[in-house]
């Protein structure tokens, strides 16, 4: 890795979108959740020491990255609102409005909570509704709300990192981490892909980058990918393959190093050292 020194406040006022969901790798990697959250809780740190923002879509379950993040940032204790939670629709309204309030008192001044409507547009928490939980049933206005979700949050962010994934069991037309990094190459924001906890991410790599990729044999994991997630690789490799993947900052040594490492510590230094040279040549402006 280059011996390149960031600024105290390279990443000021740059905002970075986080992807993750659980990898069906992990145990044949000799991994654990905890290792995860350590790559998570290192990404974080660096971020928000170097003065950036997090922006993170996801539910308020007290087990869950939202709240690991939340846990995350009062530790650096930064009071600058630099989390950014956005809630869609299916997940506010299962949520009673006192909790939601709760939730926003208990961030204070870490984080704001944006709320969103099945299209992806911010919305009152309270409109057209009481107390009590609203859960919503129709499953097309749950997979519209979840892709307006993805799509709101790369019109706010500057960059995505994207780590782990699920080919099947998930919610939405395809896999979060895979619908978040399409968003991310279609609307030309550099794309930090952390392959060494294997899952969806690493499906990407092999679409985008197959040398890169070659470390963890292959299984018949593929075989378990429903329609969703394989039409999904498809659709990344046409966009990939008609627009390139955006510059991230990176040299090829280092996003094949960001391809394979699970060292907290080298995927946060690697993110943060390419979304730094971006800022630095003013890639962020405007």
């Amino acid at each position: 890795m280059s011996d390149y020194m960031l600024t105290s406040r390279a990443l000021h006022n740059v905002s970075v979108g986080v992807s993750v969901s659980e990898s069906s790798d992990l145990a044949r990697l000799g991994l654990i959740e905890s290792h995860f959250r350590l790559a998570l809780g290192e990404i974080a740190r660096a971020v928000l020491v170097l003065g950036g923002g997090l922006v993170y879509g996801g539910h308020l379950a007290s087990e869950g990255y939202t709240a690991f993040f939340a846990s995350e940032l009062r530790r650096y204790g930064r009071r600058d609102r630099p989390l950014v939670i956005c809630l869609p629709w299916l997940v506010h309204r299962r949520e009673s409005l006192s909790r939601l309030r709760m939730w926003q008192h208990d961030l204070g001044l870490y984080g704001q909570i944006i709320y969103l409507d099945p299209v992806g547009d911010p919305t009152d928490p309270a409109e057209g509704r009481g107390e009590d939980p609203s859960p919503e049933a129709d499953g097309n206005v749950i997979v519209s709300s979840l892709t307006g979700l993805r799509t709101y949050m790369g019109s706010i962010t500057n960059g995505r990192v994207v780590i782990g994934g699920k080919g099947h069991g998930y919610l939405g037309r395809m896999p979060g981490v895979l619908e978040e990094a399409i968003i991310a190459i279609e609307t030309r924001q550099p794309l930090y892909l952390a392959g060494g906890f294997g899952g969806v991410t690493l499906r990407m790599i092999q679409v985008l980058t197959p040398a890169a990729a070659t470390w963890l044999p292959e299984t018949d994991t593929h075989s378990a990918e429903d329609h969703g997630c394989t039409s999904g690789f498809a659709r990344l490799a046409e966009i990939a393959g008609r627009n390139g993947t955006p510059e991230n900052g990176l040299d090829e040594h280092e996003n094949w190093q960001l391809a394979a490492t699970h060292r907290p510590s080298e995927i946060a230094a690697l993110v943060s050292l390419g979304l730094g040279r971006l800022a630095e040549r003013g890639n962020f402006r405007g």
